[in-house]
């Protein structure tokens, strides 16, 4: 029975509208993994930036338009309290 039920499954996925392949490419999804369907429901975050956060995304885009990274690794190990050893 579980072999005739994936073989409708096969059958129906491959008639599913191309507009809705990420539709159900989600679904199935959050039925296989928790995780993913809780972020596929989770609400959408409604707090306000923090002026930390503000300054921060201020920098990541003049950075970006200046054709930078937009963070370096040395930051990104500092987030962590690690220091480049090649330096």
């Amino acid at each position: 029975m579980a072999d005739a039920n994936r073989s409708e499954l096969h059958q129906l996925l491959d008639r599913i509208p191309d507009q809705e392949i990420d539709a159900a490419r989600n679904y199935l999804r959050s039925l296989v993994d928790p995780v993913e369907a809780a972020l596929l429901t989770a609400s959408e975050d409604d707090e306000p930036l923090s002026a930390h956060e503000r300054a921060a995304l201020a920098e990541a885009e003049r950075r970006q338009r200046r054709g930078e990274s937009v963070i370096s690794h040395d930051e990104i190990l500092g987030e962590f309290g690690l220091t480049n050893p090649e330096r």
